[in-house]
């Protein structure tokens, strides 16, 4: 898949150049165009292993700065990174996630005091701040952070579980709870039961009822976000010795209608859908078609089984997806996109040959020390 076939005009790198896009990894060569339907990738292991480590590490590689770049974009680095992500403070490189813990400034990390514990600021739309309720914590919590984690907060010391009761406090009826169900399933333990301020009686399979409920195609992303959240809260959920009956039972309907939508829905090239699961469609634009199959197979990853694991369909998206990450390392990148994208891969390596090992990692220390200042 050559990169003349999605654009042969300035449009591609209007759509690509953004102000809001991560850097490109100019240091390193761009890799040999290989077109997934040929690559060797997809029928020898070892060749789809250094495939997904060259990607995972290229990407890692854009690395982004305190002054430059904002949290929205930081924290979807997180995301897939967790403390390997580096950041450039003052001009040396430290964990991004270990400064932004640690009391480090950036544009949209934006915390305040709540009335049940730590609330961070809501900036819907702008993508310089949380752009979804809950978002932080539903992305801090995939990081391995424990709830007792400290997070500063202008010079005052709070835990990571003062976001956690908060977001107990300010769930509603019909809210968007992608997020939400993320960190609650994650570190509440099974049978939990809490009232929100509006004294309602909340479990966690009451929240995958809901988000179950909701419209897809009404929802950011063609509603990856939801399943990806519905994927990882049974998965917890059955691992604990649940049982599918209730709120569960419509996540995992939801769920695997959704999986065999995307994967009906795929492209001849290993692609998803840019529709997302409303119809089958593909998009001359690189970056749409990075930012749907990114999500997508991110998706596709977490809610896999071991059988599903190893569908050759998937790892044709595996392929692809770091064809298009191939071809973009030169370019400035949207890092919802990117970061997604990455983050699939991730699981998916992780998964199949455990999780790559990282060449260095920076100090605590140097995160502290660069928070501080």
């Amino acid at each position: 898949m050559q990169l003349a076939r999605f654009a042969a005009s300035g449009a591609l790198v209007s759509m690509l150049l953004t102000i809001g896009g991560c850097s490109p990894v100019a240091e390193q060569k761009a890799a040999a165009k290989i077109t997934p339907a040929s690559a060797p990738e997809l029928t020898d292991d070892v060749a789809l292993k250094k495939r997904l480590d060259d990607t995972i590490e290229f990407t890692r590689a854009r690395h982004m700065t305190a002054e430059d770049h904002n949290a929205w974009q930081i924290v979807h680095g997180i995301l897939a990174y967790g403390r390997d992500l580096q950041i450039k403070v003052d001009g040396k490189l430290v964990s991004a996630l270990d400064y932004l813990v640690q009391g480090g400034e950036i544009r949209g990390w934006t915390m305040r005091p709540g009335d049940h514990g730590l609330e961070a600021v809501l900036e819907p739309g702008t993508k310089i701040g949380q752009g979804h309720e809950d978002q932080w914590i539903g992305y801090l919590s995939q990081c391995g952070l424990a709830p007792d984690d400290a997070i500063v907060v202008k010079g005052q010391t709070f835990k990571l579980s003062d976001l956690l009761t908060q977001a107990q406090w300010d769930i509603h009826p019909g809210m968007e709870a992608s997020w939400t169900l993320m960190a609650l399933s994650t570190y509440l333990p099974p049978g939990a039961t809490w009232k929100s301020k509006d004294g309602t009686e909340w479990t966690v399979e009451k929240i995958a009822e809901m988000e179950a409920g909701q419209n897809l195609l009404e929802s950011p992303c063609g509603g990856t976000h939801r399943l990806y959240g519905l994927a990882m809260a049974l998965n917890l959920h059955l691992a604990q010795g649940g049982k599918l009956t209730g709120g569960w039972a419509a996540a995992d309907k939801k769920v695997k209608e959704s999986v065999a939508t995307a994967l009906k829905y795929q492209q001849a090239d290993g692609n998803f859908s840019v529709a997302f699961f409303e119809r089958p469609a593909t998009s001359p634009d690189i970056a749409t078609v990075l930012h749907a199959t990114g999500h997508t197979f991110e998706f596709l990853v977490m809610s896999a089984d071991e059988k599903q694991l190893h569908d050759p369909a998937l790892r044709r998206g595996a392929v692809a997806m770091c064809q298009l990450l191939d071809e973009t390392r030169d370019m400035d990148v949207e890092c919802g996109a990117l970061y997604h994208a990455a983050h699939g891969l991730l699981l998916y390596r992780d998964r199949l040959f455990g999780q790559p090992q990282v060449a260095q990692q920076p100090a605590a220390a140097e995160a502290a020390s660069a928070a501080g200042k």
